[in-house]
């Protein structure tokens, strides 16, 4: 029987009590991680009972280098001694041009040579609302392509974007010509092939909507997608399909807005995700990672795009100096230290671990990922499908899984389908020694559960 996650006397539990009674009920990760944070170095935290966890959430990506990094630490500190403004709207500083000079220099040229760039409110999901208005404007369209499991933000037009049904329910009147494809999970497959096969059904289907005149869907201003699908669960998509999509899109004119909020800055093993599949999108969305850990969002697109009229996108925030600074350094450390090679190298050696245990548990599903973006599907380790032959997910098992794993020292998050994705995004200063520790902590979880379900099963 599992523990109790904050006990009796526990330091933490007066700040959560605290939390609890004050917060809205919209709040999600206390619910699961119930933990106040003391302090934080690297790829750890402490909470106040003094109890130090491996951080493989890492507010969801944002901590590229982890807490408080020595380069980020001292990026800030030199920013405010030098009294550099903290706030400026879109006034210019030498710290923001050279911010884009680094960033600049990170794309690929072909890319970089013909761009603007547009600083936005500091969340990843007013990106992706200043990618839609460039888009609608650049065409005088309205319509959307999405793709099913995708995960764009909470706001109004964020929502409208992102497969996640369980938020749209309570809202109504989201915008309209949101048009949703299939996205290339081959372990559920929409089609029921996977594979190959499978997306390039996908893809047939993306150039028959286009191409024939009853179709019933008009061309649209944008089609936005995720490298790798993050909240859907760890998917990567294949490179064909992603030079397909880009194919498809550029000879009908169509932008391609390529949500890199959670990909970018190494995370998938290249400085941007696109870059696996050796094309370019149209429109760039970036945040998280890109300040350094601190709150920033940008869009880089091609100059053709630029038809907005001043003040078409604006925010108070969208200055935000010292995330400025802390980016540059962040980017400049991820280049010299090479972390998106290492991020792949990583990220093989978790997926091999986290893959061992499927030879011994039904329940491991499917490993996948890419780079230190890593999820493993948690299924019904008896062979039981669903209505559509798919292995039954199993979210309950995850969810018992995040709560050991937690109890054991190891910050999971859970997402994908039903929830039955245990999801690993650790710093990209994760060393060999401690993706091991990482990798046993959630092996001696999975079998301490699965093995006493055995035991339970048979008694």
């Amino acid at each position: 029987m599992l523990q109790p996650l904050v006990n009796e006397g526990s330091r933490n539990l007066p700040l959560l009590e605290n939390q609890a009674s004050r917060e809205s009920n919209a709040r999600s990760y206390p619910r699961r991680l119930p933990l106040a944070i003391s302090k934080a170095e690297g790829i750890h935290v402490t909470d106040m009972d003094g109890k130090t966890y491996i951080d493989c959430l890492a507010g969801a990506g944002t901590l590229a280098l982890g807490h408080n990094h020595p380069v980020v630490v001292e990026a800030i500190k030199t920013a405010l001694d030098q009294q550099l403004p903290l706030h400026t709207l879109d006034l210019t500083t030498p710290v923001k041009e050279a911010f884009v000079d680094e960033l600049f220099a990170s794309l690929p040229p072909g890319f970089a040579e013909d761009a603007r760039i547009h600083f936005c409110g500091p969340s990843g999901a007013d990106g992706i609302e200043a990618a839609l208005k460039l888009a609608k404007t650049h065409t005088g369209r309205s319509g959307i392509f999405s793709f099913h499991g995708g995960y764009h933000g909470s706001t109004h037009a964020t929502m409208s974007l992102s497969g996640t049904l369980h938020q749209k329910g309570a809202v109504q009147g989201l915008i309209p010509n949101v048009h949703f494809l299939p996205y290339p999970y081959s372990y559920r497959c929409p089609f029921g092939v996977g594979g190959k096969r499978g997306h390039q059904l996908g893809t047939r289907y993306l150039e028959t909507i286009l191409h024939d005149p009853e179709s019933g869907i008009l061309p649209p201003a944008a089609v936005i997608l995720e490298v790798v699908q993050g909240e859907g669960g760890a998917i990567p998509a294949p490179v064909e399909w992603l030079r397909e999509i880009r194919r498809i899109t550029a000879e009908a004119g169509i932008p391609l807005i390529i949500d890199e909020v959670q990909t970018g800055f190494g995370r998938t093993g290249r400085l941007f995700a696109f870059e696996h599949a050796g094309i370019e999108p149209d429109i760039l969305v970036l945040s998280k990672a890109i300040g350094g850990s601190l709150p920033l969002s940008v869009l880089v697109y091609r100059k053709k795009f630029d038809q907005w009229l001043p003040g078409a996108h604006i925010g108070t925030f969208r200055g935000n100096q010292l995330a400025m600074a802390a980016g540059l350094a962040s980017l400049k450390y991820i280049k010299s230290k090479d972390l998106s090679a290492q991020a792949s190298i990583k990220g093989r050696q978790l997926q091999e671990k986290l893959g061992e245990l499927q030879y011994d548990f039904g329940e491991i599903g499917d490993v996948r990922g890419q780079g230190l973006m890593i999820g493993v599907e948690i299924v019904d380790g008896n062979g039981a499908t669903d209505r559509l032959g798919q292995p039954l997910a199993n979210p309950e098992l995850a969810s018992k899984i995040q709560r050991r794993c937690f109890q054991k020292g190891l910050i999971l998050e859970v997402g994908g389908r039903h929830s039955s994705v245990v999801r690993f995004l650790p710093p990209l200063i994760v060393t060999e020694q401690q993706i091991e520790q990482i990798g046993n902590i959630f092996s001696e979880a999975v079998r301490e559960l699965c093995l006493s379900r055995e035991i339970s099963v048979a008694g």
